[in-house]
């Protein structure tokens, strides 16, 4: 296995344990830091939408234009970005209406201990949601570390944080319904792995295909898988706290660090 290889899986895998993280916030904690939350969803928003449409947009199509000229490298970048959304879309629509990974639930929810049947059913799909969402995240941090190592612990470090209010939406009701912390703590945890297993998936279908082109245009894709990640979960969820103007100074906080990073790179 190649350095790159193996930068992209231990991203993937740093990334996915952090519902573990949001687990413990849940477990530890009685009360919800709602400006917090909002700012940091935001400010993981934008460091997802700076990379992909000024890093890795800019770079899928730059390589691609050099490969097969200027309106066909861009033809190809555009489709495989808007394949990428469409893949993501996809991914959402699977997920049950009933219980949606993108409500979030608030700490101060572990004191209902009515209906513990709904409670728990609630948290086992939820979990069960998560983790066909976090596969896709974890192929784009997989991939975005095999570009390098700087754009996946970015990307790593955005989705990690976009991860631990998703364990605390495991935790909650989990604990509410049966009084484990154990038993929310591995579920919050084994959501989490689909990100690594997604990495692994990944690794194993492109790694025999790998080729420059091959590389340019699921750059492209990534980049509209977290693109939509961004918008259809990042900012809802932040708004979900009722602290949009907090959201959007996380956003631009965001942007402004990874634009910095990157010209401090340069």
């Amino acid at each position: 296995m190649s350095t790159a290889a193996l930068y992209g899986l231990l991203f993937s895998l740093f990334a996915g344990l952090a519902t573990g993280v949001g687990s413990l916030v849940a477990l530890l904690t009685r009360t919800t830091n709602r400006k917090f939350i909002s700012f940091a969803l935001g400010l993981s928003a934008g460091v997802m939408l700076y990379i992909s449409f000024v890093e890795m947009l800019a770079d899928s199509r730059e390589g691609l234009v050099e490969l097969f000229g200027e309106q066909q490298g861009t033809t190809y970048m555009a489709v495989a970005m808007f394949g990428g959304l469409l893949l993501a879309m996809i991914i959402d629509r699977l997920v049950p209406d009933v219980e949606n990974p993108h409500e979030m639930h608030s700490l101060e929810e572990l004191s209902d201990k009515n209906n513990h049947h709904r409670l728990q059913r609630m948290g086992v799909i939820t979990a069960l949601a998560i983790a066909v969402h976090n596969f896709p995240e974890g192929i784009a941090t997989f991939m975005s570390g095999y570009e390098s190592w700087e754009t996946g612990l970015a990307v790593a470090l955005a989705v990690a944080i976009h991860n631990i209010p998703e364990g605390v939406a495991v935790s909650v009701p989990i604990y509410a319904a049966t009084g484990s912390r154990r038993k929310a703590f591995w579920y919050s945890f084994a959501s989490g792995l689909a990100e690594p297993v997604g990495a692994l998936v990944g690794f194993a279908l492109l790694m025999p295909i790998m080729s420059e082109v091959t590389m340019n245009v699921v750059m492209a894709a990534v980049a509209g898988i977290m693109i939509y990640i961004s918008l259809d979960e990042l900012l809802p969820a932040a708004r979900e706290y009722g602290e949009n103007h907090i959201e959007m100074y996380g956003l631009i906080v965001g942007m402004a660090v990874m634009a910095l990073s990157l010209i401090l790179m340069m």
